[in-house]
């Protein structure tokens, strides 16, 4: 085992369980987006065909997509905040605006204990992701 080598974070995505799939799937690929632009470490290098077609490098590890209910939610991106993990929202706010700067001012003029969450991700160390998220289910 290589142990100059730091462990890998682990990356997950929290969503609410009573949004309707194309929601769902809306929220998890916002909140992604944001986890590789603050992290490009976790990006790994673009892949290549037999045809020598190039396509964009994905994340070089897996990405951990949970489900829970609003409680749920509440209690694990609170455990997340309380432990400094990165963390990106996508708030209820969201599904009715069309364009970056209006989502950036939905946010923000919610108080963090206020914010109806939609989903949220994460990322850090394996073991303070894991205890943040410990209730919560993987999405089926």
């Amino acid at each position: 085992m290589d142990t100059d080598r730091p462990a890998a974070p682990k990356v997950a995505v929290v969503v609410r369980d009573d949004l309707r799939p194309w929601q769902e799937l809306n929220v998890t690929a916002f909140l992604v987006s944001g986890i590789g632009t603050a992290h490009p470490h976790l990006v790994g290098e673009p892949y290549v065909d037999a045809s020598d077609h190039v396509y964009l490098p994905m994340f070089a590890q897996p990405v951990i997509v949970c489900a829970t209910d609003a409680a749920g939610m509440a209690r694990a991106f609170g455990r997340a905040l309380a432990r400094g993990l990165d963390t990106a929202v996508y708030t209820d706010d969201l599904f009715a605006t069309g364009n970056d700067a209006d989502n950036r001012a939905q946010v923000r003029r919610v108080a963090t204990d206020d914010m109806k969450l939609a989903g949220f991700a994460v990322v850090g160390p394996r073991r303070d992701v894991d205890k943040a998220l410990d209730k919560v289910r993987l999405h089926a």
